[in-house]
């Protein structure tokens, strides 16, 4: 018999399959009784019919419970009204083990209680949905990157010291030395950048923030594109038409999961390249004038970012933000030195920052300097200044995470669902 999967059930129209799956939900109807199979691609209805199916079948249908697993066989029918547009005349029932008191049941609970069973949680239907979709935000952006001619040159995760602030590193022991979980794989790109052109890092990167607010993690994913001969402009156009690439194929690929979510994609169809752009400056104007007064060099919260975004329908680049406020690494505008060339990119609809970006400084005294500054141990930037001294060009990159990403174009509230197992300041299991 062959086996098929719930999304390719279309294909077999009048014929008989196998499906494997997990009991999502049963009911019945006097003599008839419906079967609600998931099998990781979608969810069927199966139809147990006394006549057709056997009284064996019958049988094995009433000991069947919330996620007991089995296979199905039966007669693929067309029917619209089923979630996949097909249903399945049931044949044959093989149980393979069944559930017993499943913790998730259909009732209410608490965000807590099914977070302490995210393990089991991601198999319902709106959870499974995001992570398809995550899925293809992460295939997306490879496919455009890899369209561009950036090469994936993977960055280590232990480093010996920090790349974006010293206060928010985790620490490891090293064998007889320490050593930090990796905050960004920014500098080891600029290493392979120099060596391949256009490069880009994809993974895990550890904040250790103490932070609770929906938009943060301990532990979250981004992509980190980098590229040789690039100044800010350049690589700004590369941010805004992958941020327009990935939105297009999720709303041709994942329409059925946005459905799942309820989510209205009117906004999202919205968005197209070039993107608005405003000053650190002018959103301090912006801010002022909704009544939110903000230090001149304070960074913006998560209630500042969407008050920025709300004039706007498509993601709005903000640049030219203090040097004083930011990284080490950062070029100086030549026009005013006391700005950087650096940019974020706000998601509408109160999203907030997907994308941080910068040109980097490309002189080797200039760095040496700025490494002073931040006082940070010169022995550990010994080889970044390599790049310097030796064959240096400008060069520009920028960071883009994918579970901001993945919440903004889900719909959703909080972060941590966008993403299998979230790791939060309270959070570390499962």
């Amino acid at each position: 018999m062959q086996v098929v999967s719930i999304d390719k059930i279309g294909e077999f129209k009048g014929q008989e399959v196998s499906i494997r799956g997990w009991v999502y939900n049963k009911r019945s109807s006097g003599k008839i009784k419906f079967l609600l199979l998931r099998d990781g691609t979608g969810i069927i209805q199966c139809v147990v019919v006394s006549s057709e199916s056997g009284q064996e079948a019958f049988e094995r249908f009433e000991k069947l419970t919330q996620e007991s697993s089995l296979i199905v066989t039966g007669i693929v029918n067309e029917d619209k009204r089923a979630p996949s547009g097909h249903e399945l005349l049931v044949k044959g029932i093989e149980v393979l083990h069944i559930s017993h008191d499943y913790p998730i049941t259909p009732k209410e609970h608490s965000v807590g209680y099914l977070l302490d069973r995210r393990h089991l949680w991601m198999r319902s239907q709106r959870q499974s949905a995001i992570l398809r979709i995550r899925a293809e935000v992460i295939k997306a952006i490879r496919d455009f990157l890899d369209n561009e001619g950036f090469i994936l040159a993977d960055t280590p995760i232990f480093t010996p010291t920090s790349c974006e602030g010293t206060s928010t590193l985790f620490e490891t022991k090293y064998y007889d030395r320490t050593a930090y979980l990796t905050q960004s794989g920014q500098l080891y790109n600029e290493a392979t950048a120099m060596a391949l052109g256009k490069v880009y890092c994809f993974g895990p990167a550890f904040r250790a923030e103490k932070s609770k607010t929906r938009r943060h993690l301990t532990e979250f994913w981004q992509v980190e594109p980098e590229a040789a001969f690039y100044d800010l402009d350049a690589m700004a156009d590369v941010a805004e038409r992958m941020i327009e690439y990935v939105v297009k194929k999720v709303l041709s690929k994942k329409g059925s999961e946005l459905a799942t979510l309820e989510r209205d994609t009117a906004p999202l169809e919205k968005i197209k390249a070039p993107f608005p752009k405003i000053t650190y400056a002018g959103a301090l104007a912006i801010l002022k004038k909704r009544d939110i007064e903000l230090e001149y060099g304070s960074d913006f919260g998560g209630s500042d970012e969407t008050a920025l975004s709300e004039d706007f329908d498509n993601p709005v680049f903000v640049t030219s933000f203090p040097l004083q406020t930011k990284p080490f690494y950062m070029k100086s505008d030549p026009d005013n030195p006391e700005l950087a060339l650096c940019f974020d990119i706000l998601a509408p609809e109160g999203y907030g920052e997907i994308v941080g970006g910068s040109q980097r400084v490309d002189d080797a005294d200039v760095l040496r300097e700025r490494i002073a500054e931040h006082n940070l141990p010169k022995e550990h930037f010994e080889w970044y200044l390599d790049l310097r001294r030796f064959g240096s060009v400008p060069h520009s990159g920028f960071g883009m995470g994918v579970e901001r990403t993945v919440a903004w174009l889900c719909g959703i509230k909080h972060i941590r669902e966008a993403i299998p197992f979230p790791r939060t300041i309270y959070r570390i299991s499962p």
